[in-house]
């Protein structure tokens, strides 16, 4: 029978853990940072490519679908494989593929190229966020998984701050085709990080025995089943996975659609995004590692894992309303307040969502729990990215989106308090 490991009490700055935990979890901020400038480089460049190629507004909205439909599959896939590859393995070759398919935005000269790359990049990327919250279920204790995730989370704010920052200026220096020849190859970079780093935490030569019984002082899993039917069967995976496909949408609205939103509304043009944009999602990182932060910290002062949790996702939830109003304005600075502030809220939401995944499951069904959510948030995207393309075109309006996006974490919060009441974990059994 297993047995709850304690913690050693020692005195002075041996008490502190140890680190190397966190170093971890920079390396994870670092992949989703890349995975994140991978995948907004079309948008940025959308406004210039739209005049170039030729596509229409429902055509872009088809392209962005090729590319949640990719990711929709390979996070669905990546769940299950990663779980059964190990973070290692599976984090780098999704990493490795994903660059690839990045870098071949670069050969596309039609909307149906810059489709099919697309959907090769949301394939590959999906792997991301599967390895990302299985490796933090393996190296935090439960109390801190809310705080790393948001740290880890946060690459895709600050990714998004970089992309504006960069991709402009290498496309107007020596060409598009290169700002995806050089956004793609960053992740060959990471991957001389990753390799030689990465253990388990049993298995890791540098890691402290203080550090160890640290990460390893929840009491010990149960045994899990992976099937999809094992996984499907429990309402604690409808409540994340819809929780997704309610609210990862309206981010992938934003990061695909905000740079038309600028160029069409405010007349902004490919050298007068970046500050705009970066300003959004600087904003954005606040709210990934403050929502993380303020669930672990209500932990920590005794709140139960439902009460914490849910009282940050509904603070995110009700920060997000007043970007209703961001299609009404013709003020530049209101607009981009508005859009930031339901970034950042977001942003906590998502930090706190994906740590459901862990407090519901077992480590050993955390990567393919994430899948399944991640997978059903693409499919949620890939509806919005069809709805979004022509609502423009019927309507030449923003504003029903905007609402839309307003209401959607509102909704998701009474679905998730709905299926998960109490967040009591899922009985999960041997497989199916």
């Amino acid at each position: 029978m297993g047995h709850f490991r304690p913690v050693p009490t020692i005195p002075g700055f041996l008490a502190r853990r140890g680190f190397h935990r966190w170093w971890i979890c920079a390396l994870l901020l670092l992949a989703t940072t890349v995975n994140y400038v991978d995948r907004m480089t079309l948008s940025l460049l959308a406004p210039d490519l739209q005049a170039k190629v030729g596509w229409s507004e429902a055509q872009y909205g088809y392209i962005n679908a090729a590319f949640k439909i990719g990711y929709a599959a390979g996070i669905l896939g990546a769940g299950a494989l990663v779980d059964r590859l190990g973070t290692r393995l599976g984090y780098a070759l999704a990493v490795s593929l994903w660059s690839l398919a990045a870098m071949a935005h670069a050969l596309a000269r039609s909307a149906l190229g810059f489709g099919a790359a697309r959907c090769a990049l949301g394939l590959a990327e999906g792997g991301n966020f599967p390895a990302a919250i299985k490796t933090v279920a393996e190296w935090f204790p439960r109390r801190e998984r809310a705080f790393a995730t948001g740290i880890f989370n946060a690459g895709t704010n600050l990714g998004a701050v970089i992309a504006p920052l960069a991709v402009p200026g290498v496309a107007l220096a020596f060409g598009w085709p290169w700002a995806f020849l050089a956004t793609g190859a960053i992740g060959f970079l990471w991957l001389i990080l990753w390799i030689p780093s990465y253990r388990k935490p049993e298995d890791h030569p540098r890691l402290s025995p203080v550090e160890l019984a640290w990460i390893r002082s929840d009491p010990p899993d149960p045994p899990a089943g992976l099937s999809w039917r094992n996984l499907l069967r429990h309402r604690q995976t409808w409540a994340f996975a819809l929780g997704k496909f309610l609210t990862d949408p309206i981010w992938w609205f934003y990061l695909f659609w905000l740079p038309k939103f600028l160029a069409r509304e405010h007349g902004l043009t490919l050298d007068r995004f970046g500050v705009p944009i970066a300003i959004v999602y600087l904003v954005a990182d606040g709210g990934s590692v403050g929502g993380g932060w303020l669930s672990s910290s209500l932990l920590r002062r005794g709140w139960s894992t439902n009460g914490a949790r849910k009282t940050a996702m509904l603070a995110c939830a009700l920060c997000v309303v007043p970007v209703a109003f961001a299609a009404n304005t013709s003020h530049l600075g209101l607009a981009v307040g508005l859009i930031a502030l339901a970034a950042a809220a977001h942003q906590g939401w998502s930090a706190n969502l994906f740590t459901l995944a862990s407090d519901l499951f077992p480590r050993r069904a955390v990567g393919s729990v994430v899948g399944v959510g991640g997978a059903a948030g693409a499919l949620g995207g890939v509806l919005l990215d069809a709805a979004a393309g022509n609502v423009l075109e019927w309507t030449g309006s923003y504003a029903p989106l905007f609402v839309l996006a307003a209401t959607a974490y509102l909704v998701g919060f009474a679905v998730i308090h709905a299926l998960a009441p109490r967040l009591e974990p899922a009985r999960v059994g041997p497989r199916a």
